[in-house]
């Protein structure tokens, strides 16, 4: 168990991190915004009052004490969550021997976590149909969760 909850949480963390490097090249070098991790924590820090949907957009709903905080610990939360799962169903083996195409199945699948929870959740719609580039919106949450996946790969590569 001891070895699941850390290659979990080794190679969430790596995919993650991967992810957010990804953010920052395509802000440096497209002018591309990252993403508000305050409005994920504000989101989240909702659900404990009952709070599961802000049909007006998270932006409209009140600040809450440390959202920042919340949103990061839990961006780096769901992707170690996410890497358990993928170790729940290839085994803590694969990460001894790992093979990127379960790491993109992975990444592909969770990319419905984002497309019909958080971003519903968050004002956004399905699939951010209320974006106001929804295809724009759409591309730059699968490539991100292509890179998301490489990252596992990667810190399963030097993990295992």
């Amino acid at each position: 168990m001891f070895e699941f909850i850390f290659l979990a949480v080794l190679i969430g963390s790596g995919g993650t991190a991967l992810l957010d490097l990804w953010a920052q090249l395509l802000k440096r070098t497209l002018g591309m915004p990252t993403p508000p991790w305050h409005l994920v924590g504000r989101w989240f820090a909702g659900m404990r009052h009952g709070q599961f949907v802000h049909r007006n957009g998270i932006g409209n709903s009140p600040p809450v004490p440390n959202e920042l905080k919340i949103g990061w610990a839990m961006h780096y939360a769901v992707g170690i969550i996410f890497a358990a799962a993928l170790l729940m169903i290839w085994g803590v083996q694969w990460a001894h021997a790992p093979t990127f195409f379960p790491a993109l199945i992975v990444g592909l699948v969770t990319i419905g976590a984002g497309w019909f929870i958080l971003q519903p959740g968050m004002g956004v719609g399905v699939a951010c149909n209320k974006a106001p580039n929804p295809t724009v919106a759409r591309l730059q949450n699968v490539i991100g969760h292509v890179v998301f996946a490489t990252g596992m790969y990667g810190a399963a590569l030097l993990v295992g």
